[in-house]
């Protein structure tokens, strides 16, 4: 019998390669074992397990470092993944996201979080925040805006019930799929999903489905499942559904802009803490505020802003529950560090002039996690 085929040099390249896993296993182990010291280290001082903004500089130093040929992207999904790792062994953390399983919500955390965290779904954003404010979950990932379709007003209401803060933001682009067990577009009569992802595919459902019913529900997984058991039945939601569900994905990429983006921010119980080390790189900070009902009130705010070089980058004003008929609270972003000591001069001017203001959460800028196979929306 003739031997088989062998390349030159495979064989010993496949060896060198088998040593240098060898070397990055040991290493690895290593690093853990740092971690783990951390994590008595931190216990000891009650600090958290995640600080988003030490990850945050340390993906970035790596990537500035990286010579190649690995690209900057998979350096940080590597080291993204081995953070992950890093924080289970320190603390088991649940991670709180609206379920089921195989919402963007969910993907998105992962891809932010990594796979070694528990994932916990939730039926309804209230459940998230109510259970952070309960200690049943560490962490909460929460949607708070689309670049299509605006903001998730439910989110931003939920921030003045509820005592939590913004540890960290990111951003995920998103690519929605029509999903049905139909073979073709002509047998969809209805259209399941969320209410988000409905808006962002409006004008691809009016060209494509003109005749279809559209209904809005919880979540994309559960659109996916609904959808998955009727006849003539089609979801808009995560691509991956489609083979878990057994359905045919009848047309993919079909959001009304190809720049679609949702912005998340991850929350947890407690107050805002200053830092013990000055912050690097871009940050921002939200807050809540209320101001009192007379003309000129809110132009005083954004003056005081000014009149301190801060830049505000949203705006949002939502109707103030238990008080009288149009009164608001505002949201607003702003690019800088409000928990930082020099910027103590801008809140007491603030409180000044509100009638309350509560800084959310101070954070670095966050990523854009784009990644092509999570096709989805919320």
């Amino acid at each position: 019998m003739a031997e088989p085929f062998q390349i030159p040099g495979l064989a010993e390249l496949r060896e060198e390669i088998d040593a240098v896993d060898s070397e990055l296993l040991a290493l690895l182990n290593r690093r853990a074992g740092l971690s783990l010291a951390v994590g008595r280290a931190k216990k000891q001082v009650g600090g958290r397990v995640f600080d988003p903004a030490r990850e945050a500089m340390l993906l970035e130093r790596l990537a500035g470092r990286n010579s190649g040929p690995l690209k900057a992207e998979h350096v940080t999904s590597i080291w993204r993944a081995i953070l992950s790792a890093s924080r289970s062994l320190q603390k088991t953390c649940t991670v709180a996201y609206l379920g089921p399983e195989g919402t963007f919500s969910y993907f998105a955390a992962v891809d932010f979080l990594g796979e070694s965290m528990t994932f916990a779904p939730c039926r309804d954003f209230n459940e998230i925040f109510r259970g952070i404010t309960l200690k049943q979950f560490d962490f909460g990932v929460i949607p708070l805006e689309n670049s299509i379709h605006g903001t998730i007003a439910q989110s931003f209401d939920l921030f003045s019930e509820y005592e939590v803060s913004i540890q960290a933001e990111f951003y995920s682009r998103i690519s929605n799929s029509l999903l049905s067990r139909e073979k073709s577009l002509d047998g969809v009569k209805t259209v399941y999903s969320h209410p988000q992802p409905l808006g962002q595919c409006a004008a691809w459902l009016r060209a494509s489905l003109p005749q279809a019913k559209l209904v809005s529900v919880e979540s994309t997984a559960a659109a996916a499942w609904k959808a998955s058991r009727e006849e003539g039945a089609a979801s808009i939601g995560h691509r991956s559904m489609a083979e878990k569900l057994g359905m045919n994905c009848l047309a993919s990429d079909i959001q009304d802009d190809a720049s679609n983006w949702t912005r998340f921010v991850l929350v947890s119980a407690g107050d805002v803490t200053a830092r013990q080390a000055p912050s690097e790189g871009a940050f921002k900070s939200s807050l809540l505020f209320t101001v009192p009902n007379r003309a000129g009130t809110l132009a005083s705010v954004l003056n005081i802003f000014t009149t301190h070089k801060v830049n505000m980058t949203k705006l949002e004003s939502r109707p103030l529950k238990g008080a009288a008929c149009w009164d608001y609270i505002f949201f607003a972003d702003v690019e800088c560090d409000l928990s930082a000591p020099e910027r103590a001069g801008l809140i007491h001017d603030l409180r000044a002039c509100c009638s309350f203001v509560r800084v959310l959460g101070c954070y670095p800028e966050g990523p854009r996690l784009d990644s092509t196979v999570n096709t989805t929306g919320f």
